[in-house]
């Protein structure tokens, strides 16, 4: 008996956790963690990193290995005799194979301006994956706060439920004192069924909802898992005034702003001076000595500065063609913010329109109520039917989900201005 008690004390002390409350934000984080897009965070990090490496390798020193062998129609002679000396004859088959170390002293700056064009590149790549993980936060949204609105829509419904048991004890009551017949107890059964069929359809439609979650978040959620209704922060004339842009578009125009600045820095690399030190060891004939048929060996080595003037001939056209580029970054920016204003205002109306009308409802549920109610003392009085009860009753049960909608309604305008402005989240990133 003890250990059944100890048994039933763990059950019900640890029941709470399979009724736990699932929070909109933790929604959005596990939605993100489980999208494929977020292993592209990832990728791009290490194609970053293997980039970076390859061009740091720059500065090491550079192995050249060259061969060949040739046949010359002419070799060089000297035109002179002299008398009892007899000047060696070059030979037309020549062989050289050499091998060239060479070490970058000063390049300009072209392996910096490669560094930053590899991070800007990458930068840029990321913000896109952040734009298009960014929409995810929306449909998240929508299936969180459809869920909610089923609940309500539930919760209503079990009132509706309540009542209506209330009633139809109250019209068996009558019938045994002769005030009804079986037909008003009939219309009464009539609209329990209605309910029932009500509620079977709505604990159909959030479960749908809550396998769709199940499938966005990566975890699987039942008919027990209870969202939590988030925090309805005063919201109404000025609110978009209040919020802060965070949207990850906008850090990618920066990073693509970024990514031109470092392509002008490429440019102009381009034609700036090389100086390096060099050392070439070979073996051939002939050697260094053009004059001998041996086949010797030879070295030689030194600074050398390379200056290549051909980028000078595009630089103009091309910096010409960044500075466009950038042009047209910009005015994507300025369309995305005007585009972003005219949104955050229609929400910020909407928003103010729901708080008018749930102003309205609560007048309404309460005159619905009255009526109601005035309309039960008349069918216990006999002057009035069940029939009208009934309707009275499901035009105060309407306007009760009316007002239920209304507030799920203001709440997602809420959150979604709220992601329209980026404001209240926080953006993965790897």
């Amino acid at each position: 008996m003890k250990t059944l008690v100890h048994l039933l004390i763990f059950l019900f002390g640890s029941a709470p956790l399979a009724f736990s409350q699932l929070t909109l934000r933790d929604c959005q984080q596990k939605a993100k963690e489980n999208y494929p897009l977020i292993r592209k965070y990832d990728l791009i990090k290490q194609l970053e990193s293997y980039t970076l490496s390859n061009v740091a390798k720059a500065w090491l020193p550079q192995f050249q290995l060259n061969a060949r062998a040739t046949y010359q129609s002419e070799v060089t002679g000297l035109p002179i005799t002299l008398p009892g000396i007899d000047l060696p004859q070059l030979k037309k088959e020549q062989y050289q194979a050499t091998l060239e170390a060479s070490q970058v002293l000063w390049d300009g700056g072209a392996i910096r301006a490669q560094q930053q064009w590899a991070i800007a590149q990458s930068e840029t790549e990321r913000q896109q994956v952040a734009v298009e993980m960014y929409a995810l936060e929306e449909r998240v949204n929508q299936l969180f706060f459809g869920i909610l609105l089923f609940d309500e829509q539930l919760r209503q419904n079990r009132l509706l439920t309540d009542e209506l048991q209330r009633n139809f004890t109250t019209v068996s009551r009558y019938i045994e004192n002769g005030l009804a017949n079986q037909a008003d107890l009939d219309v009464v059964k009539v609209e329990q069924l209605n309910a029932r069929q009500v509620r079977t359809q709505l604990q159909s439609t959030r479960k749908a909802f809550m396998e769709m979650l199940g499938i966005m978040t990566g975890e699987k959620w039942n008919e027990t898992t209870v969202l939590e209704k988030p925090d309805s922060q005063p919201a109404g004339e000025g609110l978009t005034d209040r919020l802060a842009i965070h949207r990850p578009e906008l850090q990618l125009f920066e990073a693509q702003n970024k990514l031109f600045d470092s392509q002008k820095a490429l440019i102009q690399s381009a034609y700036m001076p090389k100086i390096g030190l060099f050392l070439q060891g070979g073996y051939g004939r002939p050697g260094l000595n053009m004059l001998s048929n041996e086949v010797e060996p030879f070295y030689i080595g030194g600074i050398r500065l390379n200056w290549s003037f051909g980028a000078l001939y595009t630089r103009k056209n091309d910096l010409r063609k960044i500075e466009l580029n950038q042009h047209l970054v910009d005015t994507q920016k300025d369309l995305f913010l005007y585009n972003l204003n005219l949104t955050s205002t229609r929400e910020n109306r909407e928003i103010q329109r729901l708080r008018d009308l749930i102003k309205d409802d609560d007048e309404i549920i309460s005159l619905r109520e009255n009526i109601r109610k005035a309309t039960e003392a008349k069918v216990g009085n006999g002057t009035a039917t069940t029939t009208d009860l009934m309707r009275e009753l499901m035009h105060e049960n309407l306007a009760r989900q009316t007002k239920a909608a209304h507030e799920i309604d203001l709440l997602s305008a809420i959150y979604k201005l709220k992601n329209t402005m980026n404001n209240g989240y926080e953006t993965i990133r790897k």
